[in-house]
């Protein structure tokens, strides 16, 4: 049997997305590129992790489903049936596994990245919004844009109101830290160490969007002194060199486990009982992945660097937070599991 040519499936396909693009209108998006505002939008796919997180706080009913498929213990954090919406890959990052065929199968109506807005990706952007007609925005990632993504998506969908209420939020809570942190001085400010992985030596490096709430909040990141940016692999030698002031991980095996390793003894992080496992329910509070996720976690970072800047109750911003983007209030139990990291 002859195999149909592939170009030709994608073709077709595409001809099936394509009428639904409004010529009339567009959107600027995070890169400056003119994105048609589709006609119709009721299904959303998205590229990679930190979209997928961005939609879902906005208009969860839009979202086709997630790059990876939630797990057990996220679930209760999450609305009912859109927590637990299928796996559908991802266009994006590490481990991209949806193929634009796939991507067509669904009949999404728009597609949405937020990250980088970086020449790849707006190439990416410009090659499957032009393969697929089917309309491709671009979200910029950075913590200072979190705001105007909201906007910018709320255009696009139809969700303005929603989306100046999120905005707002990140906004007002961007200012108050700043403020707050705006006076202590630079000898004041703790070394840092971001503790990646079962060892605990992958970390972020200077200007990595992994690492994005430590420099937010004026913290030394130990890391930022190696060349190259982005996450990479660190020798503990290096660590026990650079003898950070304070550890963040995300990995509960290592959190366990440094206490009680020798090697990592004589870090004054360790000594001092400084190391802090990050919540990560239903997403992390550091990065995994880099999207809204981190506001919340920028006031769990805040109070542990600065305890006398910010004397809030965090248990009452986690509260608040998962109430209104979640749009699920935890209960006393179930923040107890959040606060704990060990979800």
């Amino acid at each position: 049997m002859t195999r149909p040519n592939r170009r030709l499936v994608l073709a077709g396909l595409a001809t099936l997305a394509a009428p639904r693009i409004s010529r009339a209108a567009t959107v600027k998006d995070g890169a400056g590129r003119d994105v048609p505002i589709p006609a119709k939008v009721e299904r959303i796919f998205p590229a990679g992790p930190p979209a997928a997180i961005t939609l879902y706080t906005l208009a969860p009913d839009l979202l086709l489903g997630w790059p990876r498929a939630n797990r057990a213990e996220e679930l209760p954090f999450l609305l009912p049936g859109i927590g637990d919406r299928p796996e559908v890959g991802r266009i994006t990052g590490r481990g991209n596994s949806a193929n634009l065929e796939a991507v067509l199968t669904l009949k999404p109506d728009l597609i949405v990245d937020a990250g980088s807005t970086g020449r790849t990706y707006v190439e990416l952007a410009e090659r499957v919004q032009g393969q697929t007609g089917i309309p491709y925005a671009l979200l910029d990632g950075r913590f200072d844009a979190i705001p105007e993504s909201y906007r910018i998506l709320g255009r696009l969908t139809g969700r303005i109101e929603r989306a100046e209420t999120l905005a707002r939020w990140c906004e007002t809570a961007a200012a108050t830290i700043r403020g707050r942190i705006a006076a202590i001085p630079a000898s004041e400010r703790p070394s840092v160490y971001y503790a990646r992985g079962p060892r605990g030596l992958e970390t972020g490096l200077g200007g990595s969007i992994n690492v994005e709430t430590l420099s937010f909040l004026g913290a030394r990141n130990v890391a930022a002194t190696q060349p190259g940016s982005g996450l990479a692999q660190v020798s503990l030698e290096q660590v026990l060199a650079w003898d950070p002031e304070v550890i963040v991980t995300i990995d509960l095996n290592f959190s366990d486990s440094v206490r009680r390793d020798p090697a990592w003894a004589g870090i004054r992080a360790v000594k001092a009982g400084r190391v802090h496992l990050s919540p990560k329910l239903p997403f992390g509070w550091v990065d995994f992945p880099p999207s809204v996720n981190r506001m919340a976690g920028l006031w769990w970072l805040a109070k542990l660097l600065y305890p006398a800047q910010f004397p809030e109750d965090i248990r009452s911003v986690a509260r608040e937070f998962h109430t209104l983007f979640y749009q699920v209030t935890p209960s006393e139990a179930q923040l107890d599991a959040v606060l704990s990291g060990r979800g």
